[in-house]
Protein backbone atom coordinates (compact mmCIF):
# COMPACT_ATOMS: atom_id res chain seq x y z
CA UNK A 1 0.00 0.00 0.00
CA UNK A 2 2.89 2.28 0.81
CA UNK A 3 4.62 1.58 -2.23
CA UNK A 4 1.43 2.49 -4.39
CA UNK A 5 0.46 5.27 -2.59
CA UNK A 6 4.69 7.24 -2.91
CA UNK A 7 4.82 5.75 -6.18
CA UNK A 8 7.95 3.85 -5.69
CA UNK A 9 9.86 0.94 -7.03
CA UNK A 10 10.13 -2.48 -5.63
CA UNK A 11 13.68 -1.94 -4.96
CA UNK A 12 12.68 1.73 -2.78
CA UNK A 13 10.04 -0.18 -0.96
CA UNK A 14 12.23 -3.22 0.40
CA UNK A 15 14.41 -0.18 1.67
CA UNK A 16 11.28 0.42 3.83
CA UNK A 17 12.34 -2.69 5.89
CA UNK A 18 16.26 -2.13 5.71
CA UNK A 19 16.41 1.89 6.76
CA UNK A 20 15.29 0.39 10.36
CA UNK A 21 18.21 -1.95 10.61
CA UNK A 22 20.75 0.47 9.65
CA UNK A 23 19.82 2.26 12.16
CA UNK A 24 19.99 -0.53 14.39
CA UNK A 25 23.55 -1.34 12.94
CA UNK A 26 24.65 2.34 13.38
CA UNK A 27 23.64 2.42 17.09
CA UNK A 28 24.11 -0.79 18.99
CA UNK A 29 27.49 -0.26 19.27
CA UNK A 30 27.12 2.09 21.63
CA UNK A 31 24.09 1.52 23.68
CA UNK A 32 25.99 -0.50 26.21
CA UNK A 33 27.91 2.56 27.48
CA UNK A 34 24.74 4.43 27.30
CA UNK A 35 23.09 1.78 29.42
CA UNK A 36 25.93 1.86 32.07
CA UNK A 37 26.10 5.89 32.24
CA UNK A 38 22.38 6.52 32.89
CA UNK A 39 20.69 2.97 33.54
CA UNK A 40 18.66 0.91 31.36
CA UNK A 41 15.56 2.16 32.56
CA UNK A 42 16.18 5.77 32.10
CA UNK A 43 17.12 5.14 28.49
CA UNK A 44 14.53 2.52 27.45
CA UNK A 45 11.92 4.74 28.58
CA UNK A 46 13.58 7.47 26.22
CA UNK A 47 13.65 5.47 23.15
CA UNK A 48 9.78 4.73 23.77
CA UNK A 49 9.68 8.44 23.70
CA UNK A 50 11.81 8.46 20.37
CA UNK A 51 9.65 5.85 19.03
CA UNK A 52 6.41 7.19 19.26
CA UNK A 53 7.89 10.62 17.48
CA UNK A 54 9.13 8.32 14.87
CA UNK A 55 5.83 6.75 14.44
CA UNK A 56 4.18 10.66 14.01
CA UNK A 57 6.85 11.74 11.44
CA UNK A 58 6.52 8.55 9.24
CA UNK A 59 2.33 8.97 9.41
CA UNK A 60 2.93 12.39 7.47
CA UNK A 61 2.29 12.74 4.03
CA UNK A 62 5.59 11.84 1.33
CA UNK A 63 8.57 9.96 0.88
CA UNK A 64 11.33 12.36 2.70
CA UNK A 65 8.67 11.74 6.10
CA UNK A 66 8.52 8.44 5.43
CA UNK A 67 12.29 7.48 5.77
CA UNK A 68 13.17 9.93 8.24
CA UNK A 69 10.45 8.27 10.41
CA UNK A 70 11.21 5.13 10.10
CA UNK A 71 14.59 5.81 10.62
CA UNK A 72 13.98 7.71 14.12
CA UNK A 73 11.72 4.76 15.36
CA UNK A 74 14.59 2.30 14.11
CA UNK A 75 16.92 4.15 16.33
CA UNK A 76 14.34 3.77 19.34
CA UNK A 77 13.77 0.25 18.85
CA UNK A 78 17.76 -0.46 18.76
CA UNK A 79 17.74 0.67 22.13
CA UNK A 80 15.66 -2.11 23.32
CA UNK A 81 16.73 -4.62 20.83
CA UNK A 82 20.39 -4.06 22.54
CA UNK A 83 19.48 -3.62 26.22
CA UNK A 84 16.18 -6.31 27.09
CA UNK A 85 18.46 -9.13 26.80
CA UNK A 86 21.34 -8.00 29.33
CA UNK A 87 18.10 -6.28 31.68
CA UNK A 88 17.35 -10.38 31.56
CA UNK A 89 20.26 -11.72 32.15
CA UNK A 90 20.62 -9.01 35.17
CA UNK A 91 17.48 -9.50 36.34
CA UNK A 92 16.80 -13.53 35.78
CA UNK A 93 20.20 -15.40 35.98
CA UNK A 94 18.62 -18.44 37.41
CA UNK A 95 15.16 -18.09 34.75
CA UNK A 96 17.10 -17.20 31.49
CA UNK A 97 16.31 -19.53 29.23
CA UNK A 98 11.72 -19.05 30.50
CA UNK A 99 12.45 -15.40 30.20
CA UNK A 100 13.82 -14.90 27.01
CA UNK A 101 11.52 -17.15 25.69
CA UNK A 102 8.78 -15.02 27.25
CA UNK A 103 10.73 -11.99 25.88
CA UNK A 104 10.64 -13.86 22.18
CA UNK A 105 7.15 -14.82 22.38
CA UNK A 106 5.75 -11.36 23.46
CA UNK A 107 7.43 -9.83 20.34
CA UNK A 108 6.31 -12.49 17.88
CA UNK A 109 2.74 -12.06 19.27
CA UNK A 110 2.53 -8.38 18.59
CA UNK A 111 3.83 -8.99 15.47
CA UNK A 112 1.61 -11.61 13.96
CA UNK A 113 -1.51 -9.18 14.97
CA UNK A 114 0.38 -6.24 13.89
CA UNK A 115 0.93 -8.39 10.17
CA UNK A 116 -3.03 -9.42 10.56
CA UNK A 117 -4.70 -6.16 11.08
CA UNK A 118 -2.03 -3.97 9.26
CA UNK A 119 -4.35 -3.60 6.01
CA UNK A 120 -7.48 -2.50 7.80
CA UNK A 121 -5.77 -0.84 9.98
CA UNK A 122 -2.88 1.42 8.11
CA UNK A 123 -3.32 4.50 9.28
CA UNK A 124 -1.18 5.42 11.61
CA UNK A 125 -2.55 4.50 14.97
CA UNK A 126 0.66 2.25 15.72
CA UNK A 127 1.67 5.27 17.84
CA UNK A 128 -1.18 4.50 20.50
CA UNK A 129 0.69 1.10 21.47
CA UNK A 130 4.14 2.89 21.79
CA UNK A 131 2.18 5.74 24.24
CA UNK A 132 0.65 2.45 25.90
CA UNK A 133 4.21 0.88 26.10
CA UNK A 134 5.60 4.73 27.85
CA UNK A 135 2.77 4.19 30.40
CA UNK A 136 3.65 0.21 31.26
CA UNK A 137 7.23 1.15 31.84
CA UNK A 138 7.42 4.62 33.80
CA UNK A 139 6.58 2.71 37.28
CA UNK A 140 10.18 1.20 36.36
CA UNK A 141 11.84 4.73 37.05
CA UNK A 142 10.32 4.49 40.68
CA UNK A 143 13.33 1.65 41.69
CA UNK A 144 16.86 3.07 42.69
CA UNK A 145 18.87 4.43 39.65
CA UNK A 146 21.49 1.91 38.36
CA UNK A 147 24.00 3.66 36.56
CA UNK A 148 25.98 0.13 36.20
CA UNK A 149 23.14 -1.56 35.83
CA UNK A 150 24.26 -4.15 33.14
CA UNK A 151 27.87 -4.61 35.16
CA UNK A 152 28.29 -7.82 36.57
CA UNK A 153 27.83 -8.49 40.31
CA UNK A 154 29.58 -11.98 40.27
CA UNK A 155 33.03 -10.79 39.58
CA UNK A 156 33.26 -12.20 35.83
CA UNK A 157 33.37 -8.45 34.32
CA UNK A 158 36.60 -8.11 33.13
CA UNK A 159 37.24 -6.16 30.55
CA UNK A 160 37.39 -7.59 26.98
CA UNK A 161 37.31 -7.08 23.52
CA UNK A 162 34.61 -9.01 22.11
CA UNK A 163 35.09 -8.02 18.52
CA UNK A 164 38.68 -9.94 18.50
CA UNK A 165 36.37 -12.90 19.70
CA UNK A 166 35.44 -15.46 16.88
CA UNK A 167 32.70 -17.10 18.85
CA UNK A 168 31.44 -13.55 19.12
CA UNK A 169 31.86 -13.53 15.19
CA UNK A 170 29.46 -16.76 14.64
CA UNK A 171 27.05 -15.11 17.38
CA UNK A 172 26.91 -12.16 14.64
CA UNK A 173 26.65 -13.80 12.28
CA UNK A 174 23.98 -16.12 12.98
CA UNK A 175 22.49 -13.40 14.45
CA UNK A 176 22.34 -11.59 10.80
CA UNK A 177 21.89 -14.26 8.54
CA UNK A 178 18.49 -15.36 10.29
CA UNK A 179 17.31 -11.93 10.95
CA UNK A 180 17.97 -11.21 7.14
CA UNK A 181 15.32 -14.27 6.19
CA UNK A 182 13.21 -12.71 8.34
CA UNK A 183 12.78 -9.14 7.34
CA UNK A 184 13.16 -10.79 3.64
CA UNK A 185 9.97 -12.88 4.72
CA UNK A 186 8.16 -9.91 6.33
CA UNK A 187 9.05 -7.84 3.59
CA UNK A 188 7.89 -9.84 0.45
CA UNK A 189 6.23 -13.22 1.33
CA UNK A 190 2.81 -11.40 0.87
CA UNK A 191 4.36 -10.11 -2.50
CA UNK A 192 5.18 -13.56 -3.34
CA UNK A 193 1.76 -15.00 -2.24
CA UNK A 194 0.44 -12.21 -4.14
CA UNK A 195 1.75 -13.12 -7.19
CA UNK A 196 0.29 -16.95 -6.67
CA UNK A 197 -3.22 -15.53 -6.56
CA UNK A 198 -3.63 -14.70 -3.19
CA UNK A 199 -5.41 -11.61 -1.88
CA UNK A 200 -3.61 -8.98 -0.35
CA UNK A 201 -5.52 -9.71 3.07
CA UNK A 202 -5.06 -13.18 2.33
CA UNK A 203 -1.08 -12.62 1.95
CA UNK A 204 -1.59 -10.49 5.09
CA UNK A 205 -2.69 -13.28 7.34
CA UNK A 206 -0.68 -15.96 5.91
CA UNK A 207 2.53 -13.53 7.08
CA UNK A 208 0.34 -13.85 10.61
CA UNK A 209 0.20 -17.60 10.16
CA UNK A 210 3.79 -17.50 9.88
CA UNK A 211 4.75 -15.52 13.10
CA UNK A 212 1.80 -17.57 14.72
CA UNK A 213 3.57 -20.86 13.93
CA UNK A 214 6.93 -19.17 15.33
CA UNK A 215 5.47 -18.61 19.15
CA UNK A 216 5.81 -21.95 20.82
CA UNK A 217 9.01 -22.17 19.33
CA UNK A 218 10.52 -18.86 20.69
CA UNK A 219 9.35 -19.69 23.76
CA UNK A 220 10.29 -23.10 23.98
CA UNK A 221 13.76 -23.37 22.05
CA UNK A 222 15.39 -20.51 24.56
CA UNK A 223 14.51 -23.18 27.56
CA UNK A 224 15.36 -26.32 26.02
CA UNK A 225 18.78 -24.72 25.14
CA UNK A 226 19.38 -23.72 28.61
CA UNK A 227 19.33 -26.97 29.69
CA UNK A 228 21.69 -28.46 26.22
CA UNK A 229 25.41 -28.65 27.00
CA UNK A 230 25.68 -27.04 23.81
CA UNK A 231 23.27 -26.10 21.25
CA UNK A 232 23.90 -27.91 17.82
CA UNK A 233 21.13 -30.19 17.25
CA UNK A 234 18.92 -27.37 17.81
CA UNK A 235 20.97 -25.48 15.17
CA UNK A 236 20.42 -28.40 12.56
CA UNK A 237 16.36 -28.48 12.85
CA UNK A 238 16.50 -24.66 12.20
CA UNK A 239 18.41 -25.24 8.93
CA UNK A 240 16.74 -28.69 7.90
CA UNK A 241 12.93 -25.91 8.70
CA UNK A 242 14.32 -23.70 7.13
CA UNK A 243 15.24 -25.13 3.71
CA UNK A 244 12.01 -27.58 3.53
CA UNK A 245 9.76 -24.51 4.00
CA UNK A 246 11.58 -22.43 1.52
CA UNK A 247 12.17 -25.09 -1.37
CA UNK A 248 8.32 -25.79 -0.71
CA UNK A 249 7.69 -21.95 -1.50
CA UNK A 250 9.72 -23.06 -5.08
CA UNK A 251 8.79 -25.99 -6.04
CA UNK A 252 5.08 -26.91 -4.51
CA UNK A 253 1.48 -26.25 -5.85
CA UNK A 254 -0.19 -23.18 -4.06
CA UNK A 255 -2.11 -25.11 -2.29
CA UNK A 256 0.38 -26.38 -0.24
CA UNK A 257 1.70 -22.85 0.71
CA UNK A 258 -0.38 -22.79 4.00
CA UNK A 259 1.84 -26.10 4.59
CA UNK A 260 5.47 -24.43 3.82
CA UNK A 261 4.27 -20.98 5.59
CA UNK A 262 3.95 -22.54 8.68
CA UNK A 263 7.26 -24.88 8.35
CA UNK A 264 8.89 -21.52 7.82
CA UNK A 265 7.18 -20.02 10.90
CA UNK A 266 8.83 -23.17 12.79
CA UNK A 267 12.38 -22.29 11.77
CA UNK A 268 12.13 -18.75 12.16
CA UNK A 269 11.58 -19.36 15.76
CA UNK A 270 13.65 -21.39 16.29
CA UNK A 271 16.55 -19.36 14.26
CA UNK A 272 14.84 -16.32 16.76
CA UNK A 273 14.85 -18.16 20.13
CA UNK A 274 18.71 -19.04 19.85
CA UNK A 275 19.70 -15.91 18.35
CA UNK A 276 18.43 -14.26 21.78
CA UNK A 277 19.64 -17.33 24.07
CA UNK A 278 23.54 -17.02 22.71
CA UNK A 279 23.75 -13.45 24.06
CA UNK A 280 23.34 -14.72 27.25
CA UNK A 281 24.37 -18.47 26.98
CA UNK A 282 28.01 -17.34 25.97
CA UNK A 283 28.47 -14.72 28.19
CA UNK A 284 29.73 -14.50 31.61
CA UNK A 285 28.32 -11.43 32.58
CA UNK A 286 25.09 -9.24 31.99
CA UNK A 287 27.94 -6.66 31.11
CA UNK A 288 29.33 -8.93 28.43
CA UNK A 289 26.13 -9.65 27.22
CA UNK A 290 25.27 -6.22 26.39
CA UNK A 291 28.27 -5.61 24.57
CA UNK A 292 27.71 -9.21 22.45
CA UNK A 293 24.02 -7.91 22.01
CA UNK A 294 25.46 -4.46 20.41
CA UNK A 295 27.98 -6.08 18.77
CA UNK A 296 26.03 -8.78 17.55
CA UNK A 297 22.82 -6.54 16.15
CA UNK A 298 25.27 -3.84 14.90
CA UNK A 299 27.00 -6.34 12.54
CA UNK A 300 23.55 -8.68 11.95
CA UNK A 301 21.77 -5.92 11.32
CA UNK A 302 23.98 -4.47 8.89
CA UNK A 303 23.85 -7.52 7.38
CA UNK A 304 20.20 -7.72 7.32
CA UNK A 305 19.63 -4.24 5.86
CA UNK A 306 20.76 -5.77 2.59
CA UNK A 307 17.98 -8.65 2.55
CA UNK A 308 14.77 -6.64 1.36
CA UNK A 309 16.46 -4.48 -0.70
CA UNK A 310 18.42 -7.14 -2.55
CA UNK A 311 15.38 -9.41 -2.96
CA UNK A 312 13.35 -6.66 -4.57
CA UNK A 313 16.44 -5.94 -6.96
CA UNK A 314 16.82 -9.82 -7.92
CA UNK A 315 12.69 -9.75 -8.15
CA UNK A 316 12.94 -6.14 -10.62
CA UNK A 317 15.53 -7.92 -12.87
CA UNK A 318 14.85 -11.27 -13.45
CA UNK A 319 10.47 -10.30 -12.98
CA UNK A 320 10.47 -13.95 -10.85
CA UNK A 321 10.66 -15.42 -7.58
CA UNK A 322 12.97 -18.16 -7.78
CA UNK A 323 16.32 -16.80 -7.61
CA UNK A 324 15.35 -14.30 -4.20
CA UNK A 325 13.70 -18.01 -3.20
CA UNK A 326 17.23 -19.81 -4.47
CA UNK A 327 19.28 -16.60 -2.46
CA UNK A 328 17.36 -17.98 0.53
CA UNK A 329 17.93 -21.68 0.34
CA UNK A 330 21.43 -20.76 0.55
CA UNK A 331 21.49 -18.03 3.46
CA UNK A 332 19.72 -20.74 5.45
CA UNK A 333 22.90 -22.94 4.47
CA UNK A 334 24.87 -20.63 5.54
CA UNK A 335 22.89 -19.80 8.83
CA UNK A 336 23.49 -24.09 9.57
CA UNK A 337 27.50 -23.38 8.93
CA UNK A 338 27.79 -20.46 11.40
CA UNK A 339 25.35 -21.86 14.23
CA UNK A 340 27.11 -24.97 14.63
CA UNK A 341 30.14 -22.87 15.95
CA UNK A 342 27.92 -20.42 17.71
CA UNK A 343 26.36 -23.09 19.33
CA UNK A 344 29.59 -24.29 21.37
CA UNK A 345 29.61 -24.49 24.81
CA UNK A 346 32.23 -21.76 25.09
CA UNK A 347 32.46 -17.97 26.24
CA UNK A 348 33.35 -15.75 24.18
CA UNK A 349 36.63 -14.60 25.91
CA UNK A 350 37.87 -17.90 26.25
CA UNK A 351 36.53 -19.37 22.85
CA UNK A 352 38.96 -20.10 20.14
CA UNK A 353 38.46 -21.50 16.60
Amino acid sequence: MIRENVHISNTLAGLITTVPLIAFALLSPFIPKLGRRYGVERIILISLIVLTIGIAVRSLSGVVTLYVGTAVLGFAIAICNVLLPSLIKREFPQQMGTMTGVYSVSMNLCGAIASGIRVPLAVGVWGILSVISILVWLPQLKAPAKPAAIASSAGNNHQINIWRSPLAWQVTLFMGIQSTIFYVLVAWLPEILKDQGISSNQSGWFLSILIIASLPFAFIVPVIAGRMSNQRLLVIITTILLLVGTLGLLYSSIHLFSIWVIVLGIGAGFAFGLSMMFFGLRTQSAHQAAELSGMAQSIGYLLAAIGPALIGYLHDATHSWSTPLLTLVGASALLGMVGLGAARNQFVDSAKL
